[in-house]
């Protein structure tokens, strides 16, 4: 019974999800919780803080950057298109992270929109 369960858990992480094309960057990482980096690799994100036009970036390998809360940025387009596919070896991301991301489509007219979390 309890293998049942088990298998049940799985097979709803292989469910597809849909999301609007164009979400500005920091929902969508704060959402994924994935960093493309421009080598192609894949890092987990532990912290991101919106701090006005900018976003505060600290990954599970610990680089802590700035970038832009861009919806045409490079970072917003390979998530997007999944140009970044190889998990980083020190953030240790772990297979049901990467199948959820994998599973994750994005469409122009179809699709939840991304909301910030608003902070009190």
């Amino acid at each position: 019974m309890v293998q049942g369960l088990i298998y049940e858990v799985f097979m709803s992480d292989n469910k597809k999800r849909y999301y609007r094309k164009h979400p500005e960057l920091h929902p969508l990482i704060d959402k994924i919780k994935l960093w493309p980096s421009r080598s192609g690799v894949l890092h987990g994100v532990r912290k991101v803080k919106l701090r006005g036009q900018y976003i505060e970036v600290e990954t599970h390998c610990g680089n802590v950057f700035r970038t832009h809360n861009s919806r045409k940025s490079r970072a917003a387009r390979w998530l997007r298109n999944k140009w970044a596919v190889t998990p980083c070896v020190k953030c240790k991301v772990p297979e049901w992270k990467l199948t959820k991301y994998t599973n994750t489509f994005f469409s122009p007219h179809y699709g939840k929109n991304f909301t910030a979390k608003k902070t009190v």
